[in-house]
């Protein structure tokens, strides 16, 4: 019995570890104050603030985005930022930031309409069980056509290194294509595979059409696939 409640009380502490909490926005706001966005750089509001811990310490990620006007009942932001700062005694100390910004839609002169990020597919988990929190970021932009003639990029944070899936929608087949950072396959599967299961999630809601064969481009560990390669 001591034995079951001792690797009880382990699978308990390494959940809650390894799980990503949003922060209530009052709690948020206590830690990143005016002065402290100023000193990390955030010039934007933050909307949303995670926290996390692992055996290397406690973590916040702070999410912004510039408040560009409305359009119905959206709003608009032409720029975000993301912040990952660690607790330490006494400051905040940043690990690495995340810049972009609206573009021009590709093969067209017009902008696109707006950029920010997609919380819903965003996780801060110790997805491969080594003790270290492996955070995914997801965010996208939409264009004239809504989400088919956006961007849609995937950021996996590993061990100190950021790797990239970007992705561009379109209307048509041929104006699709994706690119994947060769070192994402030599991530630990379980990781790939997490990753995957978003992109899947995306296409079921909608929010992105990867080209035909996907699936199997990424088995064969291609870095670029389309609809027409």
């Amino acid at each position: 019995m001591k034995k079951l409640l001792s690797i009880s009380l382990l699978l308990s502490v390494s959940y809650m570890f390894s799980q990503g909490i949003k922060l209530p926005k009052s709690e948020a706001t206590k830690i990143f104050t005016s002065e402290v966005k100023a000193q990390l750089g955030i010039e934007y509001p933050v909307f949303r603030v995670y926290s996390y811990t692992d055996k290397s310490g406690k973590f916040y990620v702070a999410l912004s985005e510039k408040f560009d006007g409305t359009k119905e009942k959206d709003t608009l932001h032409y720029k975000i930022k993301a912040v990952n700062v660690k607790q330490e005694t006494a400051a905040l100390e940043k690990q690495w930031e995340v810049n972009d910004f609206t573009s021009v839609i590709n093969g067209t002169d017009e902008m696109e309409e707006s950029i920010w990020f997609w919380t819903k597919y965003c996780s801060f988990e110790d997805i491969d069980k080594d003790g270290i929190t492996d955070p995914i970021l997801v965010y996208g932009t939409n264009g004239y056509n809504g989400y088919d003639d956006g961007r849609i990029k995937i950021l996996v944070f590993y061990k100190g290194e950021k790797i990239a899936i970007r992705h561009q929608n379109g209307v048509l087949d041929n104006e699709r294509n994706t690119q994947v950072d060769a070192k994402f396959y030599a991530l630990p599967l379980a990781i790939q595979n997490r990753v995957k299961a978003e992109m899947k999630k995306i296409m079921t809601n909608d929010h992105g059409i990867f080209p035909y064969g996907w699936e199997n481009n990424m088995k064969k560990q291609k870095t670029k696939f389309s609809e027409t390669y």
